[in-house]
């Protein structure tokens, strides 16, 4: 049982685990949204303000869901949220003494992974492509800081592919095969926080967060050595016609003449 803070606790991932932790757990928690709703408290955290600051007072943990997930969104749309507020959230969180931070990256920060054939670790070299990528690419390393600095905790997931709702697998998931790969289900998500909050003190670390998908690309043994995580689920991407299109447009997209990524394609081993 812990005293834990939530931020983005009225949002998708946030319903989920606050479902789940005051249907199993003895919890004790503090839920932080920019919208006030039942049992949750208002607060902006793009603007460092000592009211929601001070809810940090006291807590064990705090798990860092809150930001501008869109990633077709602007620089000048992620910034606020994903860069400012994670920062103001690290800087109330070292004043507290909090002792350990867990935060939701996306493996959105591998991207440029796509079209290559070897395994996605978490210490694979890093190639966000949209700016929504790059602010939690930036979260991470902030975090990295705090950890270095204060001797607390910086769990990153970058986590996979999570739907509202039901969540289910299969080919309606988006973003072709791709999508499938990373998906992440609902049970597998809870159980790796539950799993966040409970490991052993280890410093600054990040993490692959899907289900256990066949064939998958992405390595999830740190999290199962490190952390005891132990995903349940697991689905094999479907090859329907819509996912062969979605996949080829996206190389296609990827490939545009003059690009980064066309220029680099030969490392990319595309």
């Amino acid at each position: 049982m812990a005293r834990i803070l939530l931020t983005g606790a009225a949002g998708n991932l946030g319903g989920k685990l606050v479902a789940h932790w005051r249907q199993t757990s003895g919890h004790h928690l503090v839920l932080l949204d920019r919208r006030a709703a039942d049992g949750v408290h208002e607060g902006d955290i793009s603007v460092f303000d000592p009211e929601w600051a001070g809810l940090l007072e006291g807590v064990d943990a705090v798990i860092h869901l809150a930001g501008d997930i869109r990633p077709v969104a602007r620089w000048e749309e992620v910034h606020p949220a994903n860069v400012v507020g994670t920062a103001n959230l690290l800087r109330a969180a070292k004043a507290a003494g909090v002792r350990r931070v867990v935060f939701a990256s996306t493996n959105q920060v591998m991207g440029g992974h796509r079209f290559r054939t070897e395994t996605i670790r978490s210490d694979s070299p890093p190639l966000p492509l949209n700016p929504y990528a790059v602010s939690k690419l930036i979260g991470e390393e902030m975090g990295r800081a705090f950890a270095a600095e204060t001797g607390a905790d910086f769990i990153a997931f970058r986590i996979g592919n999570i739907w509202p709702g039901d969540n289910l697998a299969g080919p309606d998931l988006g973003i072709g095969s791709w999508g499938q790969e990373m998906w992440l289900s609902n049970r597998d998500f809870v159980h790796a926080m539950d799993c966040a909050v409970t490991a052993a003190p280890m410093g600054f670390g990040i993490f692959n967060l899907v289900s256990d998908n066949p064939g998958m690309r992405w390595d999830i043994e740190p999290a199962r050595r490190l952390l005891a995580y132990r995903p349940q689920d697991g689905h094999a991407p479907v090859f329907t016609d819509k996912v062969k299109a979605e996949d080829e447009r996206a190389r296609a997209a990827v490939l545009v003449p003059g690009s980064w990524l066309d220029q680099h394609s030969h490392r990319l081993e595309i």
